[in-house]
């Protein structure tokens, strides 16, 4: 049984559907609420509702919420749509204020509206890919694909498209000038040939898509392939493979007309929650802070804070700010104790700590203890310096010697007040290799979320003290 041409995801009459569905869930959203309220109808609704569904058409094209089902997204696509609707919103609400008529409406219903909206529309978008996955096995694919390629990168394409079917593509099998040509009745997806055989191929058989997966000094291939195969009635994509640099951190922008991979990505998102959560933390803490400057003042009247050079993103030093819990001779003592403690010289290279530091004062002792000497690191964040979580913030010798081949990954991102290695062990951890792990576990894998949950350990482990020091 052939799939009618409506059911290809790809297919413009079906995203045009899909967006005129999306539209009509808002205004579903809309009577909705105005029904459960009890809300009197007037022609200010039905206009409401009817530019509502016209602009939902609008933005929900030009978001493309429904492109992230290509890669099996569902979190992307809720991001989409909430950035969709966020829009809708903001032209809704200028509207009403523009033309005077934002009395005319229920408040209750309106905020109702807003909340249930999104929801609804989260949930048509799950409903719509479990309709896509479960009638997609049922239909012949429509549409052939060869990927030029076989190696990682080309044999990722073709699972991703494998676990995918509702793309409607067939890959018929590879292309590489590496691998000799195999029987295509043993296996899947068979070695059709070197890449000077494809022309030949496209010409003799019916295929749609070209997927071009060559590794970087391959290129000069790919516009071989450009050359002589676009007017074989196939479309040509080249998929760059971009997984090498992830290990970078990286982040893909526009320069101009350019597509451009940028190796210290700056997550908006993340510096907005950290110029807000230090602020706050700033003005909570504010008693508190005065009240330690004063001790610390008061103690041996030294200076209040101390600026340690440690290491940020791109590798550029700054100073890291505390209050000052040490004697104000403290580099001079630490030389004097390493030059004649050999277990204490130990202990500092292993760990650039020391357990029993006969440098900290009695109220630099308490600091330490309750992690309350790290309150000015807030300021570090507030000028871009550092962010809330990250991985641990380090001198340049520790870069080197400890780092090493991930020095290049540490120095895509900017340390954190706190990060895994506070939350889990905290100073308990000797094994300097376990540091190194953790944060490289934590660059590759951040998120919004998981910072969340490093910030709720941290307090936890503020009012135990574990591993403190």
């Amino acid at each position: 049984m052939n799939a009618p041409i409506w059911m290809r995801e790809r297919s413009s009459s079906l995203k045009r559907l899909l967006y005129f569905f999306d539209a009509g869930l808002t205004s579903a959203a809309l009577i909705l609420a105005i029904e459960l309220y009890g809300v009197a109808w007037s022609r200010f609704y039905t206009i409401l509702v009817a530019s509502s569904f016209c602009v939902s058409v609008f933005v929900f094209d030009s978001y493309e919420v429904y492109r992230s089902m290509r890669n099996d997204d569902l979190l992307k696509e809720a991001v989409l749509i909430m950035r969709a609707w966020a829009v809708i919103v903001s032209v809704v609400v200028f509207a009403l204020f523009s033309f005077g008529i934002s009395r005319d409406f229920s408040r209750v219903t309106l905020y109702s509206w807003f909340l249930s909206a999104p929801l609804l529309l989260i949930l048509g978008h799950i409903l719509a890919r479990s309709v896509f996955r479960s009638m997609a096995p049922g239909f012949v694919k429509l549409k052939s694909g060869v990927i030029v390629g076989h190696g990682d990168h080309g044999k990722h394409i073709a699972e991703t498209i494998k676990n995918t079917p509702w793309l409607g593509i067939r890959i018929l099998g590879f292309f590489d000038d590496q691998c000799r040509k195999s029987n295509g009745k043993r296996e899947n997806r068979p070695i059709l040939g070197k890449i000077s055989d494809l022309p030949g191929y496209l010409a003799a058989n019916s295929v749609d898509f070209v997927y071009i997966a060559l590794s970087l000094d391959e290129q000069s291939k790919a516009v071989q392939i450009l050359q002589t195969c676009r007017t074989l009635g196939c479309e040509i994509h080249l998929v760059p493979n971009l997984h090498t640099f992830k290990i970078f951190n990286t982040e893909m922008q526009r320069l101009g007309d350019n597509i451009v991979l940028s190796f210290n990505p700056r997550v908006r998102g993340k510096r907005y929650f950290d110029i807000l959560f230090s602020l706050g933390a700033l003005a909570i803490t504010l008693p508190c802070t005065l009240v330690i400057a004063l001790l610390v003042k008061l103690h041996d009247g030294g200076p209040v804070f101390y600026g340690h050079p440690r290491i940020t993103s791109a590798g550029r030093r700054f100073k890291c700010l505390k209050f000052r819990t040490m004697c104000v001779d403290a580099d001079r003592k630490l030389a004097a104790l390493l030059a004649r403690d050999p277990q204490a010289r130990d202990e500092w290279e292993r760990t650039f700590k020391l357990k029993n530091d006969p440098r900290v004062t009695k109220i630099g002792s308490f600091l330490r203890k309750t992690s309350l000497d790290e309150l000015p690191q807030f300021i570090n964040v507030l000028k871009g310096d550092m962010s809330v979580v990250g991985a641990r913030p380090i001198v340049y010798k520790e870069l080197c010697n400890y780092y090493k081949e991930t020095s290049g990954l540490y120095c895509s991102v900017k340390p954190g007040i706190t990060g895994p290695w506070q939350t889990s062990s905290r100073s308990d951890t000797e094994d300097y290799d376990e540091r190194v792990r953790m944060d490289e576990e934590y660059i590759l894998n951040c998120s919004f979320w998981g910072d969340l949950k490093i910030i709720l350990k941290t307090t936890k482990c503020i009012f135990t003290g574990k591993g403190a020091y």
